[in-house]
């Protein structure tokens, strides 16, 4: 018993630290990569994730295989602090993330977006505005409007209506329903007359490709649709690495404890 939990506790950070190589490098792929704000903003915490990776899975894995007690100690100290800490982000994804949703329109293949249906902490993310800035150069360089345009210019007004577009592509890429501008393309809509609109991203949309509708309350609650969507599958892959850091701590524990009996056994 006392050399299985070692020894499993050895194989399984040997693979973790293996593990981290790739990681490492994928970041620092990233950052050599990158061109725009869109590319830059995942390479510090995947960076960040590799390293610390390998130096924990280090740190078990020598203390561990050669029995050096107070690094098994740190290492497993290190592991409940990272326990839970993903079990209270999971807590703050699923807070943040039970509101919101796009609204079904009759007659509509597609959803809206308002903004104020999503969660305060959310707004708050798009409402900075300069962080919405780098957020919208993010959209406007990464030419969504400019595919929208060309895989929908063909439909013409009863076939765009009933056309299942993405979250982005309702919110950013074309005036909101409530305005009842007069469709001409996917991305070039007449505006109605002198009529005054409650809506205020009636006022914010231009059939400029620059500007669309990416200055609307829409398009920020459809980049919040995407980050509720994305934080949740987050969220799942955070449960199962809860549970698979559970289990490695648990065995840990149990190594740990082989260790001083060892150290108890000696004197």
């Amino acid at each position: 018993m006392v050399r299985c939990s070692n020894s499993l506790i050895g194989i399984l950070n040997f693979l973790t630290f293996l593990l981290s190589i790739p990681i490492l490098l994928t970041g620092i792929w990233l950052s050599k990569q990158a061109h725009t704000e869109c590319d830059r903003w995942l390479e510090i915490p995947i960076i960040a994730f590799g390293v610390f990776l390998l130096v924990i899975s280090l740190a078990g894995l020598i203390g561990a295989c050669c029995h050096v007690r107070w690094l098994l100690w740190l290492y497993l100290v290190v592991m409940f602090m990272l326990i839970l800490i993903l079990s209270a982000f999971s807590i703050f994804i699923f807070v943040v993330t039970i509101k919101g949703d796009g609204e079904e329109l009759s007659g509509k293949g597609y959803k809206e977006y308002r903004l104020g249906n999503y969660s305060i902490t959310l707004q708050n993310r798009v409402n900075n505005p300069a962080a919405w800035n780098r957020m919208k150069s993010c959209l406007q360089s990464s030419q969504i409007c400019s595919q929208f345009h060309k895989q929908y210019v063909n439909d013409n007004v009863d076939q765009f209506y009933n056309e299942k577009l993405s979250a982005l592509q309702s919110g950013c890429c074309k005036p909101s329903n409530d305005c009842g501008f007069t469709y001409q393309s996917p991305t070039r809509w007449t505006k109605t007359g002198n009529l005054s609109h409650t809506n205020p991203d009636c006022d914010s949309w231009s059939n400029d490709p620059n500007i669309m509708c990416f200055n609307c309350q829409s398009c920020k609650a459809a980049l919040l649709q995407n980050t509720k969507t994305d934080w949740r599958k987050v969220s799942l892959v955070n449960a199962i690495i809860l549970i698979l850091l559970s289990i490695v701590y648990s065995i840990g524990c149990c190594a740990f404890r082989n260790i001083k009996k060892d150290n108890w056994k000696g004197y």
